[in-house]
């Protein structure tokens, strides 16, 4: 019988609510925290182009299981439009398409914000990750092609302009899944009849962080190398010998969000060590005291202040659907 291969990394969990830089990739980014902290797994919950920086939640170790629930969460940007131009990415990574001398006032900027508030359709950029017949839209528009994208249903909470100059117009907006804010800058240049394009795009919320929760490259790789003179750049650098060397990660682990930060929107039970037992062991448990739920399409289990398992309640018993690792 083959011999499984053994992990590399540390199963260290928690989120990293990384300040991602302008310039870096979210895979890269996620690979250079992996490497970081040495973890077994790492994953993050929303993509974040190159060309914007902000928030970049990053799972790791058990804290990717609760990926989807961060994805799902609303989020907050704060963007420049430039107007005149409009550019085939629909920021300033690809070459101008259409131009315009029309410039518009504040007062017709601010007067369109209703269209864009609320459910509205959304068409994606050319350049996105859509799946058209198998195949990313973007890789499609890098050969050339100019693709039907469908619009698709989107909801933006709030659209506020913070400052307002001849050439652009910068605005705060706080939406949901599946928003993109480069079509947002499109749309908005065309109805206006000057174009526009993004100049400048910085993520600053995602569900459940705050900007309070922000850390950045420097500041994690100052908690893990201390005034070590180390190779810091090299996120591929084999775990397994970084691992040779004992390694202090106190200082990095406690820059880590706790796994649980991310599910303070589903309903929260509290329940004993024995119970916990049985739940991790993929049993039902009876859940009591005066706030618990009879019903609920999804609840987590916490004990001792530590996440057990999300799952569903139905007739007061607690059934896990995802269990955590002690």
């Amino acid at each position: 019988m083959a011999r499984r291969g053994k992990k590399k990394g540390r199963p260290v969990s928690g989120w990293v609510v990384l300040d991602k830089p302008v310039g870096m990739g979210s895979t890269e980014a996620v690979s250079k925290i992996k490497w970081l902290f040495q973890a077994e797994k790492a994953g993050h919950a929303g993509t974040l182009d190159p060309l914007a920086s902000g928030m970049l939640p990053i799972a790791l170790g058990e804290a990717t299981k609760t990926v989807p629930y961060v994805q799902d969460g609303a989020k907050v940007y704060r963007f420049t439009v430039a107007w005149g131009d409009e550019r085939s990415t629909d920021d300033l990574e690809g070459p101008v398409t259409k131009s315009s001398d029309l410039r518009p006032a504040e007062a017709e900027v601010r007067a369109l914000l209703p269209k864009y508030t609320g459910v509205i359709m959304q068409t994606p950029p050319q350049f996105s990750a859509i799946k058209i017949a198998g195949e990313r839209a973007y890789d499609l528009a890098r050969e050339g092609e100019t693709v039907d994208i469908p619009a698709r249903e989107i909801e933006i909470g709030r659209l506020d302009i913070v400052e307002h100059k001849p050439d652009q117009t910068i605005f705060e907006v706080e939406c949901g899944k599946g928003t993109y804010v480069r079509s947002l800058a499109r749309d908005m240049g065309r109805d206006l009849g000057c174009f526009g394009h993004i100049g400048e795009l910085r993520r600053v919320e995602v569900e459940p962080f705050t900007p309070e929760d922000f850390v950045t490259i420097a500041e994690l790789e100052a908690a893990r190398f201390g005034a070590q003179d180390e190779d810091k750049s090299d996120p591929e650098a084999d775990a397994a010998d970084a691992l040779a060397v004992p390694i202090d990660f106190g200082a990095i682990d406690a820059l880590l969000v706790d796994t649980s930060a991310a599910l303070d929107c589903l309903p929260q039970i509290a329940i004993s060590d024995d119970a916990a037992t049985k739940i991790r062991l993929g049993n039902p448990v009876i859940i009591r005291g005066r706030d618990a739920p009879v019903e609920a399409e999804e609840a987590c289990a916490t004990s001792r202040g530590r996440l057990v398992a999300i799952g569903a309640v139905e007739q007061g018993m607690f059934k896990p659907k995802r269990v955590f690792a002690g």
